[in-house]
């Protein structure tokens, strides 16, 4: 018991409707990484977010206690002074100020009541060499990318003293180069400051990589807790434990038939919005036929999400140019309203910010983009409406009491499958899916990669973007890869593998 730093005994907490976790019971011993799988849903954010504080006791039945203590957190701060420290997937940064501001934030290096910039400089320095994160101090957060932003998280945790660190979704947002780089970063605190790391993520190869033990948890109760020394662990078992039975593919069969060319872009440039000689996409034409999937591949910041949004009615860039044909006839498209008029659907990347009212129940996120097929005369239909979200709440299995439920309340995993079901509602003719997996677990994936292959099997052109290779592979006819604004290969489902399109993009980068 002398090991164990964190042990929460009989953790129970239930929402309106939900009971998100029953009797769940976790260990982490000191100087380890712990990671917490299940599919979304499950309860592994709700159970991290009463050990950091942000639900209080009170809010929840059991006992947490660390370094012998019983904790009785009533906010983040409380847990913060014990030295837990949480970084959620969603990065809690102020994009307007300065990586040494945002590291302090809270946590001010102050002399007599006024902040001592010299003293903040010097420390920020210590803590950004510890990560591995090589700028000036007083770089704006929102002119570094995702992966440094991340750092940034870690070094301020690491400026708060921190004994626990908490990371929920760590590598989600980033390509494979910075998530290596992050679990490498995650291996050596361990082994050079001694930290404890619990981690949650759906990435099952990484967990296999960094985790001492893991523990599953299934419908808000604890599976079992698996030891690195002792059992044997496969992604297979981790699997099977996640959500109750074995999945032999990751990706299901696809019978589709692929006809003619459907959707076709050409000669598409778009310039910056904010720097305005800057070409972010340098002249680009692909098309997809009836029926086909074809993926776009490439490293972060190559320009796949910029090139997905200005062609969905100009939601991004300037001075655009080029043209979009759908069935051979030319479409003028000049903002999102005509895009969805033309039957142009986009699943953004970015749920929370871009995709949903998080406010707003389940059932009005679901008809948003359809809000005239449950109309009559300009008036909304509302027991249709009710009927429409009932059928996709089955359909998609979203995991809710009700489709009143308010859709912020759902796992990030759930809010994705509400999209989805927004823009299978609609029933678009096209259909642009960026990262349309991002931070779900393999069975909500497996789901989502069927409803992708009927939507094919229907007639429908795909567009998938997403950052994960195997997913690319996995489900695309065909795929383009793009690096820094420009197409620089294709290749068919059978000529396409990790290699060639990393070759592709190293050579290309060369080129320039």
């Amino acid at each position: 018991m002398d090991n164990v730093l964190l042990e929460m005994r009989n953790i129970e907490k239930e929402f309106p409707g939900v009971k998100a976790l029953d009797n769940v019971n976790l260990k982490v011993k000191k100087n380890t990484i712990h990671a917490i799988v299940g599919e979304n849903g499950a309860g592994k954010s709700t159970l991290m977010n009463i050990l950091s504080g942000v639900y209080p006791i009170g809010s929840y039945s059991g006992q947490v206690i660390f370094e012998d203590e019983l904790c009785e957190f009533k906010n983040i701060k409380d847990s913060e002074k014990k030295g837990i420290v949480i970084i959620h997937q969603e990065l809690a940064l102020v994009p307007t100020l300065s990586i040494m501001e945002n590291m302090f934030l809270g946590n001010e290096r102050v002399e007599n009541g006024v902040i001592d910039w010299g003293k903040t400089r010097v420390d920020a320095l210590k803590y950004m060499k510890m990560v591995g994160l090589f700028e000036e101090p007083d770089t704006l957060v929102n002119q570094i990318g995702v992966g440094k932003q991340q750092l940034v998280e870690i070094a301020k945790a690491l400026a708060k003293d921190v004994k626990l660190l908490i990371l929920d979704e760590p590598t989600a947002s980033l390509n494979d180069e910075d998530s290596d780089k992050m679990l490498d970063l995650i291996l050596r605190l361990k082994e050079n400051q001694g930290m404890t790391c619990i981690i949650i993520s759906h990435k099952l190869n990484e967990i296999e990589k960094v985790a001492d033990e893991i523990t599953i948890i299934r419908d808000g109760k604890t599976i079992e807790t698996l030891n690195k020394e002792k059992d044997k662990i496969t992604e297979d078992r981790i699997i099977k434990g996640m959500v109750g039975r074995e999945i032999t593919d990751r990706f299901p069969p696809r019978n589709n038939k692929i006809g003619d060319i459907y959707f076709e872009v050409k000669n598409w440039t778009v310039y910056s919005p904010h720097i305005p000689d800057k070409v972010v996409i340098d002249n680009i034409s692909f098309y997809v036929r009836k029926g086909e999937v074809i993926g776009i591949a490439g490293l972060m910041g190559a320009g796949r999400t910029e090139l997905a949004m200005s062609i969905f009615g100009k939601s991004y860039g300037s001075k655009i140019s080029g043209k979009i044909f759908k069935d051979g006839k030319e479409l003028t498209i000049n903002n999102i309203s005509d895009a969805i008029d033309y039957g142009i659907g986009y699943v953004t990347e970015d749920r929370k910010e871009q995709g949903l009212m998080l406010m707003n129940d389940i059932r009005k996120n679901i008809t948003l983009a359809s809000l005239d097929k449950i109309s009559n005369n300009g008036i909304l239909n509302e027991h249709k409406e009710i009927n429409v979200s009932k059928e996709y709440l089955e359909k998609i299995n979203i995991k809710a009491p009700s489709v009143f439920y308010e859709t912020g309340n759902l796992s990030g995993g759930n809010q994705q499958k509400v999209m989805l079901a927004r823009w299978i509602y609609s029933d678009p003719d096209v259909l642009i899916l960026d990262e349309p997996t991002r931070g779900i677990d393999v069975g909500a994936k497996y789901e989502i990669y069927t409803f992708i292959n009927k939507l094919a099997e229907l007639g429908k052109a795909i567009i998938i973007i997403s950052s994960e290779l195997p997913e690319v592979l996995g489900l695309s006819d065909r795929i383009y890869v793009m690096n820094e604004g420009r197409f620089v290969g294709e290749f068919t489902r059978d000529e396409a593998s990790q290699e060639n399109i990393m070759k592709c993009i190293i050579q290309s980068t060369k080129e320039v």
